[in-house]
């Protein structure tokens, strides 16, 4: 059924030739057979008007649709006008689907073409399978410039009229519409068809190039719009070294518009930035910028960027403040416990406790002093996170731990090339990392004499100045001392400077021991017990009542960081409920019992316990005398000889022990 329909449309379109007066076929263009051939497919009738004009608010929103074609072309066919005026010729520009949006001519042509019966007006459609064979609608059907003579449209016109057509088609290969020229035959010139492709191809690259430049515009907008997002400031500099970009934050940081950096030197802002040695980027230098207001430090990255013989660099840059407190933030300088956080019932803390919590409300001077292990850290970082100055850091420093040839340039910083081994950059030392905050000077009676100077130069001014510098950093500080020497009696001996002592000894605390605390190491013990206890293992209930009587009477020479040490150990050894004298350390055991017999001869009836072995009553403390030669004897399997060496006993004192409590060393000594 096909085949007899192609054959039928065959032999109506060999019929319409004729009519038109061609009777050979063989000179025909074989496209423009084609394309009749097509009309027909679609039913159409050479002889029937065709009146099909789009409304008004149809042909408006097509015009909409193709705003950016019709702002491109039509500037194009006002040219091409211009070149066929009072030729009554006529230039048309339709949509991809062949509506006509633009129509530009003769007045008097334009108005003959309204009242014939296929009239030619903007919104009339001219696609091929709706009017048949014509310049616009051949064109976008072939995708390539056609020229048709009067007879080769379809269509019956009562005047003959030539018709030139280019399709207008994306880079993609998408058609967006048609330039059409039509006028008389003996007017059409043989450049005719060249003018309207040279205008077509034009306008597609003109929409090609407006299209990039919108793409372009986007992703500059893109960009922008991220760069001003930046917390940090950014710089685009060309080869000249000339600013052509600047983000908000830079605007910011530096206090001027970006009118007044775009196409400045960067020199203007930076003096002493160095282009010469950047391979690919250069990470945190730290550089003096020139700001509105003031000359200011800032942390600097300086990328370059290659592009075939072109290159350009992006400066990024940060306030040196606020790197230094992200410096402080992630290498653990800050202060975690608080004043809740020291544990103590006895009067001695409490009084000390509320003694500081009142001198944490104002910024004077605090000296800590007290042995080793009393925490007197703890209380700095709880007077920090009680005082004004809780939101800075907190920079420890150990005066006692860094080399002498180092802590000048620790404490104060240094500057580029300051001496050799210098970081390029130079560096900031713990007084300027520390402020807005506070700064814990421990074991301040170590520090090295000829730097106290520069100490007491800080405290009396409140600026620091970098080694190799001029320049003093201003200081918004809190300083906290602490020491386990007597400096009074350092000042004595000229290792510790007077004045400074007076201008540290504003506020001054003293860090009870641990043996002068009554019962707060019972309480501590617990403490350390829930911190340190095997998750793995039974519960630990606490310690038996013979080692709280031995934690009352030994005198704890490492204060609070020895009582946990013994207890962490205990926690990991004991398999039990409680913790015994057998967890104890040895050292614990023999300086309560061996080296402590003035306070082994108080009464203590109230705390004896039963020993179920014997039946008899004794003190605690000969309680654990008895298990610990127990123990020992176990390990030394029964010798006697050994067993009193590690006691650091005669064996005629062992032998009296082991006799008194009852030990049978020889049943020891068998079960080896």
């Amino acid at each position: 059924m096909s085949n007899d329909l192609s054959l039928q449309r065959e032999q109506q379109a060999r019929q319409l030739f004729f009519e038109q007066g061609f009777c050979d076929l063989n000179i025909f263009p074989e496209e423009i057979y084609d394309s009749w051939r097509r009309c027909l497919a679609h039913h159409l009738d050479p002889a029937a008007p065709m009146k099909k004009v789009l409304s008004k608010g149809e042909f408006k929103m097509r015009c909409d649709q193709n705003a950016q074609l019709l702002s491109i072309a039509v500037p194009f066919m006002e040219l091409l006008y211009q070149v066929v005026k009072d030729t009554d010729f006529s230039i048309m520009l339709s949509d991809s689907d062949g509506y006509i949006l633009k129509l530009i001519g003769d007045p008097s042509i334009l108005r003959d073409y309204k009242h014939k019966d296929n009239p030619l007006v903007e919104g009339s459609c001219r696609s091929e399978n709706i009017f048949g064979t014509n310049g616009i609608g051949t064109s976008l059907a072939l995708r390539k410039p056609i020229q048709l003579t009067p007879n080769q449209h379809f269509r019956l016109e009562p005047h003959p009229v030539s018709g030139t057509g280019a399709p207008i088609i994306l880079a993609n290969g998408t058609p967006i519409g048609a330039l059409s020229m039509s006028g008389p035959p003996n007017k059409v010139h043989r450049h005719t068809l060249g003018m309207i492709t040279a205008a077509s191809r034009a306008i597609e690259e003109q929409f090609a190039l407006q299209q990039t430049n919108t793409q372009l515009a986007t992703t500059k907008n893109q960009l922008q719009t991220i760069l001003d997002t930046f917390d940090q400031g950014v710089f685009l500099i060309d080869s000249n070294y000339t600013i052509i970009d600047a983000n908000r934050t830079a605007q910011k940081l530096l206090g001027f518009g970006k009118h007044e950096i775009i196409n400045q030197s960067v020199f203007s802002f930076i003096k002493k930035l160095d282009f010469s040695n950047v391979e690919s980027a250069v990470y945190d230098v730290e550089l003096s910028f020139h700001t509105r207001f003031k000359t200011e430090n800032f942390f600097v990255t300086l990328h370059r960027i290659d592009q075939d013989a072109y290159h350009s660099f992006l400066i990024v840059f940060r306030e040196s403040e606020r790197v230094h407190n992200l410096v402080n933030k992630y290498i653990g300088s800050n202060a975690y416990f608080t004043f809740d956080d020291i544990i103590g019932e006895s009067t001695a803390i409490v009084s000390v406790k509320e003694n500081a919590q009142i001198a944490a409300q104002n910024g004077s001077n605090v000296l800590l002093v007290g042995e080793s292990g009393t925490g007197k850290e703890l209380f700095a970082q709880s007077i920090h996170n009680s005082s004004s100055f809780c939101n800075g850091p907190f920079i420890a420093v150990n005066c006692g731990a860094i080399p002498r040839t180092l802590i000048e340039s620790e404490l104060f910083g240094y500057e580029s090339g300051a001496f050799t081994g210098a970081k390029r950059s130079g560096n900031a030392g713990k007084f300027e990392l520390a402020n807005n905050g506070t700064i814990f000077l421990d074991e301040i009676g170590d520090m090295p004499y000829e730097v106290q100077i520069d100490l007491l130069r800080i405290l009396q001014t409140r600026e620091v100045t970098r080694i190799g510098g001029t320049k003093p950093i201003p200081l918004n500080i809190r300083i906290i001392a602490a020491t386990n020497v007597d400096l009074e009696q350092a000042i004595a001996k000229k290792t510790f400077r007077r004045d400074l002592y007076y201008r540290l000894n504003v506020l001054t605390f003293h860090i009870p021991p641990l043996r002068e605390r009554e019962q707060d190491a019972l309480l501590l013990a617990d403490y350390f017990i829930q911190k340190y206890q095997q998750p793995h293992r039974q519960s630990l209930l606490g310690i038996s009542p013979s080692v709280r009587q031995l934690f009352l009477q030994y005198p704890w020479p490492g204060n609070i960081r020895e009582l946990e040490n013994t207890i962490e150990r205990a926690c990991l050894l004991t398999q039990e409920h409680e913790i015994s004298p057998k967890h104890l350390p040895i050292n614990i055991l023999k300086g309560t019992i061996f080296h402590n017999s003035a306070s082994s001869q108080r009464d203590d009836k109230a705390f004896r316990i039963q020993i179920a072995s014997s039946g008899s009553s004794i003190r605690p403390v000969e309680a654990a005398e008895k298990e610990l030669i127990e123990t020992t004897l176990k390990i030394c399997c029964g010798n006697i000889k050994e067993t009193a060496e590690r006691l650091g006993l005669s064996r005629r004192t062992l032998y009296r022990k082991v006799d008194k409590y009852h030990i049978d060393y020889h049943g020891i000594r068998k079960l080896f």
